[in-house]
């Protein structure tokens, strides 16, 4: 039967031209990235210290917890980061705490004199848009001078502008 045929393709027509209508589209969708970041100082430590000391604890430590995609780390002088992935269906805020509580559990096997690690989610929407380097003249202000008009002046007028987060 065409007339029947018709119909249901014309309301197919006018369904799908309805909902495109009321479709919604988000330029820069809220997607949280299940990636947290372990840093930790150690001060006055060579990089090979800081992994044996510090990097390969957190990492022992952090390894136990389920859903890691992938875990990657980094020593430095005076400072160790590891970076945990999770797998994209894991809620980044769920890992973030599972990952402190991972760190709680380590802090008293850390030395002393390392500083407690900090742990941080990732963000992309909190990283820096602009950044402003001020650099001296040859005849003018001297580099101490300048960084100190650029910590005192420079910096809070541009914090105070609207929008600004630091």
């Amino acid at each position: 039967n065409p007339v029947f045929a018709t119909m249901v393709m014309l309301a197919f027509v006018v369904l799908g031209a309805f909902s495109y209508q009321r479709l919604k589209v988000d330029q820069f969708p809220n997607i949280d990235f299940p990636v947290v970041v372990v840093t930790t100082t150690y001060p006055g430590a060579s990089p090979e210290i800081v992994e044996s000391e510090v990097t390969k604890k957190v990492e022992e430590s952090v390894n136990a917890i389920a859903g890691i995609n992938k875990l990657t780390s980094r020593s430095y002088e005076n400072q160790s980061v590891v970076i945990v992935e999770f797998q994209l269906h894991i809620d980044g805020r769920k890992a973030a705490e599972d990952v402190r509580e991972k760190i709680a559990l380590l802090k008293p096997l850390l030395r002393d004199e390392v500083e407690e690690p900090r742990v941080l989610r990732f963000d992309p929407s909190s990283r820096a848009v602009w950044s402003v380097a001020v650099l001296p003249e040859a005849n003018g202000p001297t580099a101490a001078e300048l960084t100190n008009w650029a910590d005192q002046t420079l910096k809070k007028r541009l914090e105070n502008v609207r929008g600004v987060g630091s």
